[in-house]
């Protein structure tokens, strides 16, 4: 039985690290509690060196937390081993970064197809290749399926992403300053792009940002500050 109905639940989540003398270094997160129910949007804003990228990793299961709790659809990730929770991260999370980190060597539709590749992934080759043309339509990008990153705009760039992100329909999308590095009419077409796609694909959405517009598209604001993570004003 389920401990939580909420998808992702942190529970006092604390994460320091070692400072460079050996010694204790003060907590980037200090007693973080947060409950994200499915399909739901959230912007993450604060500082920069404030953890929201700590935050959102630990929520992605790239880094765990020194102490407190991660759930996710009401199990404790503590309990699983590495492998397991690279599973999690292949079959349940997507990602998209500041940093599109696509192949260059490899065309627009092969990188969507990526996380496809990875054991366990639940789709077959051939489900694999529609679901990835059918969201690369979704993102306007029908006609650069043969495309390079290359020869794309940085927006299209990370327009692929998005769909690389959403191609093995993941529970959970985290987005770490995905505008961060855009154009004002490029970041705004990908900011709703994202909005919109949390509604069709009913994805709980996460989103990292140093921007009031995009964090003004979210259901609802976090504020992450020395480590304490609040209700925005």
């Amino acid at each position: 039985m389920p401990e939580t109905s909420a998808l992702l639940k942190l529970e006092s989540v604390t994460k320091r690290y070692t400072a460079p003398d050996g010694g204790a270094a003060p907590p980037v997160l200090s007693d973080v509690s947060l409950a994200l129910d499915a399909g739901e949007s959230v912007a993450i804003v604060g500082p920069s060196g404030s953890g929201k990228s700590t935050l959102l990793n630990i929520m992605g299961t790239l880094d765990r937390p020194t102490s407190g709790r991660v759930l996710f659809d009401g199990q404790d990730l503590a309990s699983l081993g590495d492998a397991a929770l690279a599973a999690v991260r292949s079959r349940r999370i997507g990602f998209v970064f500041q940093l599109h980190h696509l192949l260059p060597q490899c065309t627009a539709l092969e990188n969507v197809l990526v996380p496809t590749l990875a054991p366990g992934s639940g789709a077959s080759a051939v489900e694999g290749e529609k679901r990835a043309r059918q969201l690369m339509e979704r993102v306007g990008l029908a006609k650069r399926l043969e495309y390079r990153p290359g020869q794309l705009s940085g927006g299209e760039r990370q327009r692929v992403a998005v769909a690389r992100a959403l191609v093995n329909r993941p529970a959970l999308l985290l987005a770490d300053e995905p505008t961060g590095s855009l154009d004002r009419a490029s970041a705004d077409h990908l900011a709703q792009l994202l909005v919109d796609l949390n509604r069709e694909e009913g994805v709980t959405l996460v989103v990292v940002t140093h921007s009031p517009a995009m964090a003004a598209r979210m259901a609802r604001i976090m504020e992450l500050r020395d480590g304490q993570l609040r209700k925005a004003d």
